[in-house]
């Protein structure tokens, strides 16, 4: 095969070469019009064309573009985006292809973990839905004890505590992490932490009061404890797992791709 017959695509920085026939089957897309230099936002650069887009994703794309079928992982979630990826390179017949997934309903998956240790508890929340974890960020603040300024007029010891108001941390998109009580070696109320969670006003320091509340606060929101389990013997975490199951996002097209002069395989022979 020679060099010719080849082409190297850069896209978001994953490396990715193929045959010029294998795209070429899709006239209509617009990574044909890529190749033919018929879309001037491309350019060849040090014999590869750069596309700003999802490498990531682009691989399951140049895998039905070599198939045909539509092949994805068990556990892939999303194909919101990877619809509008098709979106982009104009390939009608994968966007048709994954219509059926983005009517199926989906659940929302919450895992919890609690750790209780000695005066402390340790809190780490993940969510398959970042706008869940959004919402639980927006409700739970942490309160930390600060010593007030002193005055003149007060000859009360120890001096009064203000309360200092702070998020949960996030990690990342899909998880926070928050903490509540003392550490054992704190003889006094400054290092002590307490957890609200709204619309409850209650400041809470103790981590089973919190777990509760916490609890509370996901079956109002239709989610279903599923499972609970130890994750370690060791240190006694425990995992609360909750699901709900959430309704398809609307997907809106903004233009409509050409049609393509392909056959695509029959549903039932398409592997899923």
């Amino acid at each position: 095969m020679s060099s010719q017959e080849l082409v190297t695509l850069n896209v978001g920085g994953k490396i990715f070469t193929t045959r010029f026939s294998t795209i070429k089957q899709f006239p209509a897309s617009r990574l044909a019009r890529i190749l033919d230099g018929r879309d001037q936002e491309f350019k060849m650069v040090g014999g590869q064309i750069f596309v700003d887009r999802d490498g990531v994703l682009f691989s399951f794309i140049l895998d039905f573009l070599r198939t045909h079928q539509l092949l994805l992982p068990t556990d892939f979630s999303d194909y919101l985006r990877l619809q509008r990826e098709a979106l982009f390179y104009e390939l009608r017949s994968l966007v048709d292809l994954l219509n059926p997934y983005l009517l199926q309903p989906r659940p929302a998956l919450v895992e919890m973990h609690f750790l209780s240790r000695n005066t402390q508890a340790f809190f780490r929340v993940f969510g398959s839905c970042s706008k869940t974890i959004e919402m639980l960020t927006g409700r739970i603040t942490v309160f930390t004890g600060q010593p007030s300024a002193p005055t003149w007029s007060s000859n009360s010891f120890p001096p009064q505590m203000t309360l200092l108001p702070l998020p949960p941390q996030r990690p990342s998109y899909h998880d926070l992490v928050f903490q509540c009580g003392s550490d054992s070696s704190t003889d006094n109320q400054t290092g002590v932490k307490y957890v609200s969670i709204k619309p409850d006003n209650r400041k809470l320091a103790n981590g089973t009061n919190v777990l509760g509340l916490l609890i509370d606060t996901l079956l109002k929101e239709s989610f279903h404890l599923v499972s609970t389990r130890t994750v370690s013997s060791e240190d006694k975490t425990e995992c609360y797992s909750f699901e709900k199951i959430k309704s398809p996002e609307a997907l809106i097209m903004n233009e409509t791709p050409k049609p393509e002069t392909i056959i695509i395989p029959e549903q039932s022979q398409i592997k899923k």
